[in-house]
C-alpha cells in the first residue's frame, strides 16, 4: 500500500501523449495554479498480489494515517473479507514515511483500531528507508494507471476514478476505484497513553520496522480453522 502522486483536479497537463484528430488538441490551462474548488486528488493504493488486483481510495482532503487506514478498511469491506474468509492475520508491506510511516504514531493507533474491528492479527513490515523505489506497488499498480491515463486531463474526481477503474492489463490486472469524501485533520496527537494500550507486537529484526498488532482480544475472534495471511503490497 502506498499513496500515489498526488494531482490537480481540473483542466491540467497530464504527462504523456495520445492520439487524438489532427488539429484538435485538448485544450489545457497555461500555468498548473491549484483550483480552490476542485482542489487535489489523493489516490491511495491497495495492491493485492494474491489476487492480480487493486483497490484505490481517491481522498479529496489530507493524506493522514487515518486515510490510510481507512483505505485498507474500505479494500476489506469490498473484496478482501470474501476472498479471504478465513484469514486469521493481514499482512502488509508499506513505505517507511508518509502517513504510514513507521514512526507515525497515528498509523499504529489507527490500525490496532482497524485490527480490533475485523478481529484480525495485522502484520506490517516498512521498506527500509531509501528504498521506495523497491516497492512493487509502483510496478504492479501505479505504473499502469499512469499509462492509462497519459495525455487525459484529470478534470474532476469523476474523471479520476473512471480512469483508474478502466485500468487492467494483459495479465489480468483489476483495479476498483472509489471515492472517499471524508475530511481528515491533519495533527491528531496520539499520548503515551494511548500508544502504551497498543496490543503490539515488535520482530526481533528490527522491530521498529516489522511489527504485528494484535486485536485487543484475541480470545473473541473466531475466523474458522484456517490459518490463511491475506497478502497486501505497497
Amino acid at each position: 500500500m502506498d499513496t500515489k502522486k498526488k494531482e490537480l483536479v481540473g483542466p491540467f497537463k497530464n504527462a504523456g501523449r495520445e492520439v487524438r484528430p489532427k488539429g484538435s488538441p485538448e485544450k489545457v490551462q497555461v500555468h498548473d495554479f491549484i483550483d480552490r474548488e476542485l482542489g487535489k486528488a489523493n489516490p491511495y493504493g491497495v495492491s493485492d498480489v494474491g489476487d492480480n488486483s487493486g483497490w484505490v481510495s481517491v481522498g479529496i482532503s489530507s493524506d493522514t494515517a487515518a486515510f490510510a487506514v481507512e483505505s485498507i478498511r474500505r479494500w476489506w469491506k469490498a473484496s478482501g473479507a470474501e476472498r479471504y474468509a478465513h484469514a486469521s492475520e493481514l499482512l502488509i508491506t508499506a513505505d517507511c514515511g508518509g502517513s504510514n510511516g513507521y514512526r507515525t504514531r497515528l498509523w499504529k493507533y489507527e490500525l490496532q483500531q482497524l485490527a480490533d474491528e475485523l478481529g484480525l492479527s495485522i502484520t506490517v513490515c516498512h521498506l527500509p528507508p531509501g528504498t521506495s523505489k523497491w516497492n512493487k506497488i509502483e510496478h504492479r499498480l501505479f505504473s499502469f494507471i499512469s499509462m492509462n491515463w497519459r495525455g487525459k486531463p484529470l478534470v474532476s474526481h469523476q474523471s479520476i476514478i473512471k480512469l483508474i477503474s478502466a485500468t487492467c492489463t494483459n495479465k489480468g490486472l483489476t483495479v476498483r476505484c472509489e471515492l472517499d469524501d471524508n475530511v481528515y485533520d491533519k495533527g491528531r496527537k496520539i499520548t503515551d497513553q494511548q500508544m502504551a494500550a497498543l496490543n503490539i507486537k515488535c520482530d526481533p529484526f528490527h522491530g521498529e520496522w516489522n511489527y504485528t498488532i494484535n486485536p485487543s482480544s484475541l480470545a473473541t475472534a473466531d475466523h474458522g480453522a484456517d490459518s490463511t495471511i491475506a497478502r497486501l503490497v505497497s
